[in-house]
């Protein structure tokens, strides 16, 4: 068998993906939701149990219609502290499994067990015990992708899906891949694959078949060499561990109910206050905000701005994300909002940023944060607000994913 440079000679690399996340911790710790179909998140669905994706539910679908195709589903608020905990547990047993462990989001995650031969057998066998103690320890359902490259390993868990395990042996990797549907390869979204289909191309195969020359002149250089080494399975990208999150984000369903500009703004806040907490404890800074907005017609829309320093201070990022937010704000009154998401991205480590000038400068603020964030460690997240948030229902907060 040839091996392509970088390509390994054996299947040793995992990926292992959480099945319907959030509705199968909503059906773990609630049995009478087991074999129900479960949806989380009433103005816009966050996830959907299978039961309830079996007839067409999605994510990020709007509840009402979701309700429409599956009228016994029964919609749960979102918990986040549980999924968080939940993903934590899971995340220790990958742990134990190998060290060598890329996280790509709360759910999922590329493991490398290729030198465990000797000591933990096959990596098909350990996957299966991998499932068997994520089940057993943490009772969630988890489907598992074995193949040579991280992005087979990624194909063969969404082919396994739910709840299975699937394996991509070394050698049979085009086998695999050619005659599955285009829109399976890893960055292929809608528009991707309309495209795709207007020029006659509906599976990995046909894209092989056409060639590099072709797809570059139909798609550009960038774009057509990607699409035609991923058709070639491709990928010779090693897991990556200890590295750090490249942005943190968060995001809100407001629900199709029309929000005055008070309601919207105030739900930022909120999002302010949780992500500037977390980038304190993380020991971060933040350079970039980023304002994400989606309207009721349900396009969306994105704004950017990067400060001159990086910074962890609650008011500096309160302070650009307003900015944004009144930028968007006639949008948001000639189309209404239904979701505000915010990320701060080209993140640095603190001790690794230059201080500026002058050094003497007023501490109170950032004294006040550290105080803050203290009293909601001990005392909980709700025992210091600000007064615009009193009495007030933000919707539901979720990590923005992945990061």
């Amino acid at each position: 068998m040839r091996v392509e440079p970088g390509q390994r000679a054996e299947a040793s690399i995992l990926h292992a993906d959480l099945d319907s996340f959030y509705a199968s911790v909503e059906q773990r710790d609630h049995p009478r939701l087991r074999g129900r179909p479960v949806l989380v998140g009433s103005g816009v669905v966050l996830a959907a149990s299978y039961e309830a994706k079996a007839v067409g539910v999605r994510s990020p679908m709007p509840g009402h219609e979701a309700r429409a195709l599956c009228p016994t589903a029964v919609t749960m608020p979102p918990r986040f502290d549980a999924y968080l905990a939940a993903s934590r547990a899971v995340f220790d047993v990958f742990g134990d499994v190998t060290p060598l462990v890329e996280g790509i989001s709360v759910d999922e995650a590329f493991l490398d067990v290729g030198g465990l031969r000797k000591i933990s057998g096959t990596p098909v066998e350990i996957a299966a015990r991998l499932r068997e103690r994520i089940r057993a320890d943490v009772g969630l359902p988890i489907t598992v992708g074995v193949a040579p490259s991280k992005f087979l390993a990624k194909v063969a868990s969404a082919v396994g899906k739910p709840d299975g395990l699937l394996e991509v042996p070394a050698g049979g990797e085009l086998d695999f891949l050619h005659p599955l549907p285009v829109r399976r390869l890893w960055g292929v979204g809608a528009k991707t694959e309309s495209r795709l289909r207007d020029a006659g191309i509906s599976t990995v195969g046909q894209i092989a078949h056409l060639g590099e020359n072709r797809m570059c002149a139909l798609f550009g250089r960038g774009a057509g060499r990607h699409l035609y080494a991923l058709s070639m399975a491709r990928d010779p990208r090693r897991v990556e561990t200890g590295k750090r999150r490249r942005s943190i984000g968060s995001q809100r369903a407001l629900g199709r109910r029309v929000k005055s500009e008070a309601d919207i703004e105030a739900t930022l806040l909120a999002i302010v206050d949780r992500l500037a907490a977390r980038l304190r404890t993380a020991d971060r800074l933040a350079q970039t905000v980023v304002l994400r907005l989606r309207f009721h017609d349900f396009a969306s829309i994105t704004r950017t701005r990067s400060l001159h320093d990086p910074t962890d201070s609650t008011e500096t990022v309160l302070a650009v994300a307003r900015g944004l937010l009144d930028e968007a704000m006639p949008l948001i009154r000639d189309r209404g909002c239904t979701l505000i998401g915010l990320s701060l991205t080209n993140l640095h480590d603190h001790g690794a940023v230059q201080l500026s000038l002058p050094f003497d400068g007023d501490d109170h603020a950032a004294d006040l944060d550290v105080a803050v964030d203290g009293l909601r460690v001990k005392f909980g997240r709700d025992a210091v607000t600000r007064g615009a948030l009193v009495g007030r229902h933000h919707g539901h907060d979720a990590p923005m994913l992945p990061d």
